[in-house]
């Protein structure tokens, strides 16, 4: 047995520290599999059974970072400050090496701009102007810019180059050449003694402001989360012995009577026991409009009440209520490794030590068959190369759309269970959908019954209700309703036994009563012809045909029909609109299943499949290698939903179903099956931009940082414009991730939201 373990991680700053942190993990003894995310700074750990997390800790630290064991529970405010704290540091050190640089940068840039300037500056400072941008741009690095050579010689201590590696080496050789040019310049070539104290202390200011941006940017990509969490109430008023107090809600317990008047947000999960009202509940659903509350219906913690006032009783509180189940699945959603990052991990794991080979060929280079001074030459080029090719966009690119992307599912009523299901689910081909619960209300009504034999209606139809009673099928509940509407008494069955896919048996007083499908008469023996004609048109009006026997006779015939949702039709042609092959698949009678998809406009019907067989029919469908999507609600549904590539579960249905699937729509509308896929496919679109980016940022900039263009037309990438290029690009990457947070399905998907109006794309 496995256990699985959160750690959050300090001092990550690139892809590169990715990396390294998961090889130093996946080292440590009893770890099966590590994966580490850089937007969220956690790394998911799978340990051996009684594996101790002590050598994992250990190990983090030794590769050079910090690591602690985050808690089962929701950390929202701690991880909150402890941001808060970060950005604090950094503006803090980010003021000071800007205040420090403002100066060498002025008098440096003016000198070159303005040859007046820089006569008023010799004439007056001298050898002193040398001095001073010694010391001001040594406080830069080894004050503020301390940690890039805290990280970064150990890492090259260790082969293990990182970002701060490149950024150390590159600032600490132009630091230490201006160094040698202003105490010892005998030493260097004629022509050569030139100073960069300017260059370094840009180099490393421009980094900060990069890394400040970035904390500030991928601050708001875990927005998704402190929403959730915000929505959470701080108290509730707790009624006991005739009088009520507040509470904080990490004392409620369950079995407690909680009072919430109007305008109160529900503090637990829990079910009405006095008091009507409607209660906003689109924090989960993502549907605007309020649901009503009536004695016995379920509330969620975090919602809001509207209007009514009422009392419930607690029925799960803390890490159990519904609110915190929804944080943990998003959280482990923003923390999961897309498939696609492979790509990325491949890439960097030479990434650095290719750009560290660069930098040595430009110095070289440039020493060789450079100008005169050509030393000078060869050090500013291969500076610029070493800071221009950090590789933070690629570590961000993958991670930062994800947590964007999973947090604005959250927003919608979409909740990725399974980070990857993002991609997965955008390269499904298949989407097939269970019928009762899913495509139709499930809550199915008798609309007809026909009975051979003279036998009196309501005793058949008492009997048949009264063996139905103990079965929690819907089509049971819709006899069960139909003899209650007619005030039938209903006696106790006995000897129950039900039979999924077919029907139930029963001992009802000195009577066996049987009523299922024409599977479970024909088990028995029984024919069915005799209703053939009745039973063909039943179906072929969508209703469901059941049959009932008595004692071992077949007496009735009854047909319930299941209303199909009124979203469904609208969610089957957005999923038409995207080339989808839309599939059914139903323990239904076939020619009912069939009457519905013509209906719906589905593409194909699998009809009377045994819960065991759907499994099997999910894997026909996605014979040849396509991708299948599976959509349903029941506990006869998990199977498939396992089955599947994507499984795809009403968040209405079973917790059994949900558990078992990799997405789950919280309202229990079709549609947001549609606003999944929109969303995945807008996701990989960003993170495929992000990629690009990333990428194609390096190729184009490694060649000019090195000098190609100088013997064209004499540009030069000052090692300035290099900093600032290489952080500009990190934030664009998170700053493009942040566009999915106004994500909207209409608009994506070019289909209306709620099947009546059409939405133009954009």
């Amino acid at each position: 047995m496995s256990d699985t373990l959160q750690l959050a991680i300090d001092g990550m700053t690139c892809a590169s520290c990715v990396r390294r942190v998961e090889k130093a993990i996946a080292a440590a003894p009893g770890v099966e599999r590590a994966s580490v995310n850089l937007a969220t700074e956690r790394a998911e750990i799978v340990l051996a059974a009684k594996a101790d997390a002590g050598p994992v800790l250990a190990a983090v630290e030794r590769a050079g970072y910090g690591a602690h064991v985050v808690a089962g529970e929701a950390t929202g405010d701690s991880e909150r400050e402890k941001r808060r704290a970060e950005l604090s540091a950094l503006r803090r050190s980010l003021a000071v090496a800007a205040i420090l640089t403002l100066p060498i940068f002025l008098v440096e840039m003016g000198s070159h701009l303005v040859p007046a300037f820089h006569h008023a500056v010799m004439a007056t400072l001298g050898a002193w102007n040398g001095y001073a941008q010694f010391v001001l741009s040594g406080v830069v690095l080894f004050g503020p810019g301390l940690r890039f050579f805290r990280k970064g010689i150990p890492a090259l201590l260790h082969a293990a180059p990182d970002m701060n590696a490149l950024v150390a080496m590159g600032a600490g050789a132009a630091w230490l050449f201006s160094a040698v040019a202003t105490f010892l310049p005998q030493i260097l070539p004629a022509g050569t003694a030139n100073v960069y104290y300017e260059a370094a202390a840009v180099i490393v200011t421009l980094i900060l402001l990069g890394r400040y941006l970035e904390a500030r940017a991928r601050g708001e990509t875990s927005e998704a989360i402190r929403k959730l969490a915000g929505l959470q109430a701080r108290t509730a008023l707790v009624v006991a012995d005739g009088a009520s107090r507040e509470v904080p809600i990490a004392e409620l317990a369950i079995g407690d009577i909680i009072r919430v008047r109007p305008g109160e947000k529900i503090a637990v999960d829990g079910e009405v026991v006095e008091g009507s009202s409607f209660v906003d509940e689109a924090m989960i659903t993502g549907e605007p409009m309020p649901a009503a509350k009536q004695v016995g219906a379920t509330v969620f913690g975090g919602t809001l009440n509207k209007t009514g006032s009422f009392s419930f009783r607690a029925t799960k509180v803390g890490a159990q209520t519904l609110l915190a189940q929804i944080i943990r699945m998003v959280e482990t959603a923003q923390g999961a490794k897309l498939p696609i990052q492979a790509l990325a991990d491949r890439i960097t794991a030479w990434f650095v030590p290719a750009v560290m080979a660069a930098a040595l060929v430009t110095f070289l280079a440039w020493l060789a068959f450079g100008p005169s001074p050509a030393l000078s030459f060869a050090l500013v080029n291969a500076v610029a190369v070493l800071i221009i090719a950090c590789p933070c966009a690629m570590g961000l690119a993958t991670p930062t759309s994800v947590m964007v992307g999973t947090g604005r599912a959250a927003e919608l009523g979409v909740l990725f269970r399974r980070g990857d299901a993002l991609q997965t689910l955008r390269d499904a081909s298949v989407v097939a959908f269970d019928k009762t619960g899913t495509l139709t209300a499930g809550r199915p009504a008798m609309t007809d019954i026909v009975l051979r034999d003279g036998l009196a209606e309501d005793e058949v139809l008492g009997l048949l209700a009264a063996a139905e009673s103990r079965s929690e099928h819907p089509l049971a509940a819709a006899i069960v309703e139909a003899a209650g509407r007619r005030g039938l008494p209903l006696q106790e069955a006995r000897e129950f036994d039900a039979m999924p896919g077919h029907g139930v048996s029963a001992a009802v007083g000195q009577r066996r009563v049987s009523i299922g499908s024409d599977r479970l008469m024909a088990r028995l023996g029984l024919d069915v012809g005799v209703f053939a004609a009745e039973a063909a048109q039943f179906a072929a009006d969508a209703k469901t045909p059941l049959y009932g026997a008595v004692d071992g006779r077949l007496v009735a015939l009854l047909a319930v029909a299941d209303p199909i949702r009124p979203t469904a039709r609208a969610a089957i042609a957005a999923l038409r609109a995207r080339h989808l092959h839309i599939a059914m698949v139903t323990g239904d009678n076939r020619v009912t299943a069939e009457a519905i998809a013509r209906r719906l406009g589905i593409d194909e019907v699998a009809a009377e499949i045994l819960p065991d067989g759907k499994a099997a029919a999910v894997r026909r469908l996605g014979a040849g290698g396509r991708k299948v999507a599976f959509v349903g609600d029941g506990i006869n549904d998990a199977p498939a939903l396992a089955a599947a590539d994507v499984g795809i579960a009403i968040g209405t249905g079973t917790d059994i179903a949900i558990e078992s699937a990799d997405v789950v729509l919280m309202s229990g509308d079709p549609q947001g099956v549609a606003r999944a896929i929109a969303l995945s496919e807008a996701t990989m679109r960003n993170i495929g931009q992000n990629l690009f980016w990333a990428f194609a940022y390096n190729v184009a900039l490694i060649p000019i940082a090195a000098g190609a263009l100088y013997p064209v037309n004499g540009t030069l990438l000052s090692p300035m414009l290099a900093a600032g290029a290489m952080a500009l690009s990190s934030v664009f990457v998170v700053t493009n991730a942040l566009r999915l947070k106004r994500f909207r399905f209409g608009r994506e998907a070019g289909v209306p939201e709620d099947g009546r109006r059409p939405v133009p794309a954009a």
